[in-house]
């Protein structure tokens, strides 16, 4: 039985002579027509979340709510000012928690079982009670300790001491380090052992290979998380209002129970807070796109390059039409 691909001897041209190829069309190949494929589905979504935003913003008009009330308080002094307070005890905190969060990571990656087990307690601890018990643990330390009582070095009431500001940077900030500890622990892991060990081969010692070898490698890793551990302090600080401590939540809540306009002073605070979270999410963007530098052949495209190309793409879809 022969093969269906198999030539006759009649079809192979005679040695010495070439078969020329088959002739073009003088227009030209024939363009092929794409026909692309209906996606119904994202059509109705869509439509489904168009009409449900609809139906909120509808709802949220009708409602007993004094929009004008809002855009007037948006700017009042004792507003910013708590805006203020809100962005300086979020980056305190976080510095904080930074730097205690590498300290506590070296340590869990000890050999020493004394220094290891030290910080896994602490995490273990301040990452198993919620943020809130512990501020409230340091707002009420005066019940414990009356007095703080560091012999010839200092000596004060325990009230002077925990003021509502260091009640709130402590709780905050010893509360976020346990987490970026272990960031920062899986961000060192994340680097190649060949490394350290080529560096200590090289006579380095093990605190200069962690400056300049693990940590700036390790950063890639870290710096995400970081970033969104940052924008979560600035919404968690308004549990600080538990503890006295003056920040926009605090600020805006006591516009609203002299005013009655409760509804409206919570709508002001939540656009500070989106404002202030939109504006660190670009800024973790672009951190973020800095450090991927190493790790990626070419960089993703910023807010702006997107822009310009949609902009682009389009104008030459009308220059087509």
């Amino acid at each position: 039985m022969t093969d269906k691909f198999d030539k006759s001897p009649s079809d192979n041209p005679p040695p010495g002579e070439t078969v020329s190829p088959s002739p073009v069309p003088a227009g030209g190949p024939e363009a092929i027509k794409a026909i692309p494929v209906p996606h119904y589905g994202r059509w109705a979504s869509g439509i489904i979340v168009i009409a449900l935003l609809t139906a909120l913003i509808y709802a949220f008009s009708q409602g007993n709510i004094q929009w004008h009330t809002v855009g007037d308080q948006l700017f009042v002094s004792s507003v910013v000012q708590g805006a203020g307070r809100t962005l300086l005890i979020s980056v305190l905190s976080m510095i904080v928690g930074v730097v205690l969060g590498i300290i506590l990571a070296v340590m869990r990656l000890s050999k020493n079982p004394v220094t290891s087990t030290v910080a896994w307690l602490y995490i273990w601890f301040f990452r198993g009670t919620p943020v809130y018990v512990q501020l409230l643990l340091w707002f009420n330390l005066a019940l414990i300790f009356p007095v703080l009582n560091l012999g010839p070095i200092y000596k004060d009431e325990m009230t002077d001491v925990m003021t509502p500001f260091m009640c709130a940077l402590l709780g905050l900030g010893l509360n976020e380090a346990a987490y970026m500890a272990e960031i920062c622990r899986a961000g060192l892991l994340a680097v190649d052992e060949g490394q350290t060990e080529a560096s200590h081969a090289l006579g380095m010692s093990h605190t200069k290979t962690l400056r300049r070898i693990v940590i700036p490698q390790a950063m890639r890793v870290i710096v995400p998380p970081t970033g969104n551990e940052f924008i979560n302090m600035l919404k968690t600080s308004s549990l600080v209002y538990a503890v006295t401590y003056n920040e926009l939540l605090r600020s805006t809540s006591a516009i609203g129970s002299t005013s009655y306009a409760v509804m409206e002073m919570l709508f002001v605070a939540s656009i500070w807070y989106l404002v202030m979270t939109s504006v660190f999410s670009v800024f973790q963007y672009y951190l973020e796109r800095y450090y991927a530098r190493g790790s990626l052949r070419s960089l993703p495209a910023t807010p702006w390059q997107k822009i310009k190309a949609n902009m682009l793409a389009l104008g030459s879809e009308r220059g087509k039409g």
